[in-house]
């Protein structure tokens, strides 16, 4: 039987119990989504295309719980506050385990012009058109962790910035997972900035308690005309944890869009990127961080379409792996005939600090249009022995020249963010991680 057999089953008995305690958006969604399912057959499995070093099935092979009566399970909030970026104030919202909880500083702060909340509270409001016009919209259910990710969700967080706002305090979401049994959450957010709009979103994944837990999470993102949406993604959760996210986002004529995923500690974990200019002149800014040490499994996917004139796209990803820790990376640009003028660059660039560290890495171009500038690259190597020879000479400890030089290695991801005091948080966090610590959120967050 594979993982999907189990969890269509899983449904099937509890359909009424399901539907129920879920949102109407997704209600609507559901019999598609168990067809598209049924049709798949399975989730996608190491070796097949695209997935060459990692299992999607095997992560979701485990008899996961699924709260589907939507118990409250206790979490410690106070731990998530540790998250808090010095000097950025941000209106936080906690997601514990798949249940969205908005914070009273959130309630309180909340703009005009600015909605945040879950589908269930948007029910019977004008948010919930704005639900069910954009949801499942830029996800596709021929992808089956998305078609799985929205047969098991009961609820979901939406975010919406109104025409011409512009946001001056990011948007903060805490992700903790907390249970006294193994749990799948299956966890889902909307992202609507209409017509020149601004907005930022911070992201944060935890992990409390000793279990083993599993993240479905499904991230759509709609880039009106003219709007910026700049999404930060940090991963800290534990060796315990297999996390398995797909964005998309869909941006329109002179659009904006940046996103940086940082993976600082976590068990297994798949995160797919998928961004469509369907709009002329849409400018996009793809970032990947991930450090690497124990068994730590870490797997960055990206394709980017070019569907419109004078577009611009560029992804950077970088890994430090140590120890018996696994890498992988498969980057994709494709230019559409029509996509003049297009501007597309992809890096890929790799420090193996052990002989047992591996990385796979595998960048594409798909270009059907002469009247382009596009490009990729990929390296994978050890450590600067000069550099460290030249450190050590003056006086600096090896272990902490070894820890200076691959913090430097990343300076450029997080030079990238556009936030200045995430910035400094994340070069911390960094700092923290490479100097040993287990979790810098927790541990070093001084």
């Amino acid at each position: 039987m594979s993982a999907i057999d189990q969890y269509i089953s899983l449904y099937r008995d509890n359909r009424e119990a399901v539907e129920s305690h879920s949102a109407a958006a997704l209600n609507a969604l559901r019999p598609a989504a168990l067809a598209a399912l049924e049709s798949a057959g399975r989730l996608p499995d190491k070796g097949d295309e695209g997935f060459e070093k990692t299992s999607v099935e095997k992560m979701f092979a485990p008899d996961f719980g699924v709260n589907i009566n939507r118990v409250n399970i206790p979490v410690d909030v106070a731990a998530a506050f540790r998250c808090d970026v010095p000097n950025l104030s941000t209106l936080m919202g906690i997601i514990v385990n798949d249940r969205f909880v908005a914070t009273a500083t959130l309630k309180k702060n909340l703009p005009e012009g600015l909605s945040v909340c879950s589908f269930s509270e948007a029910a019977g409001t004008p948010l919930a058109e704005v639900i069910a016009l954009h949801l499942g919209t830029a996800a596709p259910l021929d992808k089956p962790g998305v078609a799985l990710n929205t047969l098991l969700s009961q609820d979901g967080i939406v975010i919406r910035a109104a025409r011409g706002f512009r946001a001056d305090k990011p948007v903060q979401l805490v992700s903790i997972f907390n249970s006294p049994a193994p749990l799948l959450a299956a966890r889902r957010i909307l992202v609507v900035a209409e017509e020149n709009s601004a907005v930022s979103i911070l992201k944060c994944d935890h992990s409390q308690a000793g279990a083993d837990y599993l993240s479905s999470e499904v991230v759509e993102i709609i880039a009106e005309r003219g709007a910026e949406v700049n999404w930060y993604d940090l991963e800290e959760s534990d060796a315990r944890t297999a996390r398995y996210s797909q964005l998309f986002v869909r941006q329109a004529a002179g659009s904006r869009f940046q996103g940086v995923a940082a993976t600082l500690m976590n068990g297994v974990t798949r995160n797919e990127f998928y961004i469509r200019q369907e709009g002329d002149n849409a400018d996009s800014h793809l970032g990947g961080m991930a450090i690497g040490s124990g068994a730590q499994h870490i797997d960055n996917a990206s394709e980017v379409t070019h569907r419109a004139v004078r577009g611009r796209s560029e992804q950077l990803f970088k890994y430090s792996l140590d120890d018996e820790a696994e890498g992988a990376f498969e980057g994709g640009i494709e230019v559409a005939p029509g996509a003049r003028f297009t501007e597309a660059f992809q890096t890929n660039r790799n420090i193996l600090a052990s002989t047992g560290a591996r990385m796979h890495s595998k960048p594409q171009l798909l270009i059907y249009n002469d009247d382009v500038k596009c490009s990729h690259g990929a390296a994978t190597g050890q450590l600067d022995q000069k550099a460290l020879f030249y450190m050590r000479q003056r006086g600096i400890p090896e272990k902490e020249a070894r820890t200076m030089l691959m913090q430097a290695f990343m300076v450029d991801v997080i030079d990238s963010i556009r936030l200045e005091s995430l910035r400094d948080r994340l070069r911390h966090l960094v700092e923290c991680r490479f100097s040993g610590h287990p979790s810098g959120c927790a541990d070093c967050a001084k």
